[in-house]
């Protein structure tokens, strides 16, 4: 038979090579680097991964942050360490629901990137953690500074994406990227729910090594920053910010009775609660926001 016939074995090498070409053929394509310079903030995106621009960042001015101010002071001195190329902590923001923990980030992010303009926030989704290895690699190689953000961070039993954290707060060998900080928030201040780290210390062999690694995943935030529910007057406060921003003028009794009667309704405080309140109101008086 002649040379190249299909019906003779291929040698070893020749199937191996083969079967290097298909795999390259099937891979995805390198991801080509994004102009960092076009947007302030980027999307982590999955399947093809892609870094996607963000030109309007949902967010409010950080001045009308109200009753968060020790967490607020915190986080901007440790970010705009970060920006001018020091030193600086991740952080993790964790603690009553719709107290601004997000709102923060985003914020202070905000009041940075006037004067910093090469600081990017880039946000990653908690189920796309495992690639988040790929995504350091490709921030590494970037003259930029980044925020890598990730929102309402949380593990469950058997949830494994813990593992790949880790790539974000160690590095490995490598260790983290000196142009990338991470900021996460959460419900909890362990990352995980408090009655499952009970129950894995009272039915395991080893109490302490069966929780270890998952609990510690919190110590390696350098940053701690508590978000406590907010008083009655933080409350108002907010809602009176609100109508000052943006030029809602209302009698301020008749303004405390239907804020108080709203969050009654609701059965909860918060900065969320007080942002719905003036959503609504702001609708009602014919103000757009």
């Amino acid at each position: 038979m002649a040379d190249g016939d299909p019906k003779l074995p291929l040698s070893d090498t020749e199937a191996l090579t083969r079967i290097a070409a298909a795999l390259e053929r099937m891979s995805p394509a390198p991801l080509a680097a994004p102009d960092f310079d076009a947007a302030p903030a980027f999307v982590w995106h999955v399947g093809p991964e892609r870094l996607v621009p963000v030109q309007s960042i949902n967010r409010v001015d950080i001045s009308l942050l109200i009753g968060v101010d020790r967490s607020r002071d915190t986080l901007l001195d440790n970010t705009r360490r970060f920006a001018r190329g020091l030193p600086a902590n991740n952080a993790l923001l964790w603690g009553a629901r719709g107290m601004g923990k997000s709102s923060l980030v985003k914020s202070v992010h905000a009041a940075l990137n006037v004067d910093h303009p090469g600081l990017k926030l880039v946000e990653l989704l908690r189920e796309d953690l495992p690639t988040v290895g790929r995504l350091l690699a490709h921030l590494r190689t970037s003259e930029h500074r980044f925020i890598l953000f990730c929102d309402d961070l949380s593990f469950s039993h058997d949830d494994q994406h813990y593992k790949s954290l880790k790539a974000v707060l160690d590095g490995g060998i490598e260790g983290r990227p000196d142009n990338v900080v991470f900021y996460a928030t959460s419900n909890r201040r362990h990352l995980m729910p408090r009655d499952m780290i009970e129950n894995e210390r009272s039915s395991a062999i080893n109490p302490s090594e069966a929780v270890e690694e998952k609990v510690s995943l919190s110590d390696r935030f350098g940053l701690w920053l508590g978000f406590h529910p907010c008083s009655q007057d933080d409350y108002l406060a907010m809602i009176e910010g609100y109508c000052t921003a943006y030029g809602v003028q209302v009698d301020p009794e008749e303004l405390r009775a239907e804020a108080i009667e709203w969050q009654a309704t609701r059965g909860a405080r918060s900065g969320r609660v007080a942002w719905q309140f003036f959503t609504d109101l702001a609708g009602r008086h014919g103000v757009a926001i």
